[in-house]
């Protein structure tokens, strides 16, 4: 039985993203672990801390893929408004979780849980948590969209934490082919012939520059075994016809 197609799309949010005040580590990072549980990344956009941006991504993206995933914006400052435009996106109320509260105190003395951090608490009506073992406060998921902490091992425990909960689709399976001695412009028309002719099969060309040279790489990328291996088989010919080192 063939599984389903499954994807995501990631929402960066966040001023000093966009600033470059902060590299972000995140990208990258979900990207694989989606790829390596079955779920295709197609999309990532980065908006920055205002309402009208974020309500309006969230709504555009959760529409479009079968999950969205958010980054940042769920701490205790005026800025951190990530629940807010969630619940306004999908049309319901925010409410302070006691649960939430109770798993702050954990770490905080009651004289400290002041209202900035008070806002931490805050979820959208129906959300479940998603459990955060670093700092304790969660983020959370409603309905198709999982809203995570933008601090990277923060983050990466919540999708630890999400991951066994969401429908996976069959793992992207890729091949590596290297084509030191050929410039890419060499080989590109046929590259584009044998991508035509293995439908399914996604097929990159990659330079890189080091030791003084070029080295390019060809990436074949499938779900199904015999064909990545069909369309691997068939650029290593090209490549060898072509007097490159294709191994």
């Amino acid at each position: 039985m063939t599984k389903q197609n499954i994807t995501a799309a990631l929402l960066v949010i966040g001023d000093e993203i966009l600033s470059g005040r902060t590299k972000d580590k995140n990208i990258g990072y979900t990207a694989e672990y989606l790829t390596n549980i079955g779920i295709d990344l197609k999309e990532v956009r980065v908006v920055p801390d205002e309402e009208g941006e974020i309500v309006a991504a969230v709504n555009a993206l959760r529409k479009r893929y079968t999950y969205l995933f958010t980054t940042g914006g769920i701490g205790p400052t005026h800025d951190d408004i990530t629940a807010d435009c969630v619940a306004k996106a999908l049309g319901v109320e925010l409410y302070e979780d006691q649960r939430i509260i109770d798993l702050m105190l954990q770490r905080l003395k009651p004289e400290d849980m002041n209202e900035a951090r008070r806002r931490m608490a805050r979820i959208p009506v129906g959300a479940e948590h998603v459990t955060n073992t670093v700092s304790k406060v969660p983020g959370f998921r409603i309905e198709n969209v999982i809203v995570m902490a933008g601090v990277p091992a923060i983050m990466q425990a919540m999708l630890d934490d999400v991951a066994p909960r969401l429908t996976t689709g069959a793992r992207m399976m890729s091949q590596t082919i290297d084509a030191m001695g050929i410039p890419e412009g060499t080989y590109a028309a046929s590259l584009g012939e044998i991508a035509k002719a293995h439908p399914g099969v996604i097929i990159g060309s990659y330079p890189q520059f080091g030791e003084g040279r070029f080295k390019n790489q060809i990436v074949v990328r499938s779900k199904d075994a015999g064909t990545l291996a069909a369309a691997a088989g068939a650029v290593a010919e090209m490549l060898k016809g072509l007097g490159g080192n294709s191994g």
